[in-house]
């Protein structure tokens, strides 16, 4: 069967077809989900969809259900081993909490930025996307 589909990129996801798969999109968001259908483009339908959240070694899931997914937006999609699933070392905590982390995480992370750049731009560097050390 497998040698009468070219190998393309839509053609190769014939195999993930009616499976639990990980599905990483351009924005960084990481979605879970049975993979059910595709076409000529690589979009694809996924059902019992959820969004997982990651911090440190903790996640939550947020539930979408089913999900249409352009094919242009992804940039890995891979089958889940659903035995090595269960040994993963991660605690599942709740979205709230999760999003509380997070946001405390990308609130430090831009004020260390800030002192960064005012640190640089004291021994003449500037920020991205103005005159200075630029050519």
């Amino acid at each position: 069967m497998e040698a009468l589909i070219p190998f393309t990129t839509s053609g190769s996801l014939v195999d993930l077809v009616d499976k639990k798969v990980l599905v990483i999109l351009r924005d960084g968001r990481k979605i879970i989900g049975v993979f059910r259908s595709y076409d000529q483009f690589a979009n694809f339908l996924m059902e019992s969809v959820v969004e997982r959240l990651y911090h440190k070694m903790e996640y939550a899931d947020r539930d979408i259900g089913i999900l249409l997914v352009r094919g242009e937006n992804v940039v890995a999609v891979g089958e889940i081993d659903l035995i090595a699933e269960d040994l993963i070392p991660l605690r599942e905590i709740s979205v709230e909490n999760i999003m509380t982390r997070i946001t405390e995480d990308n609130t430090k992370r831009d004020k260390d930025q800030i002192i960064k750049e005012n640190v640089l731009r004291e021994y003449g560097f500037v920020s991205e996307g103005r005159e200075g050390d630029a050519y």
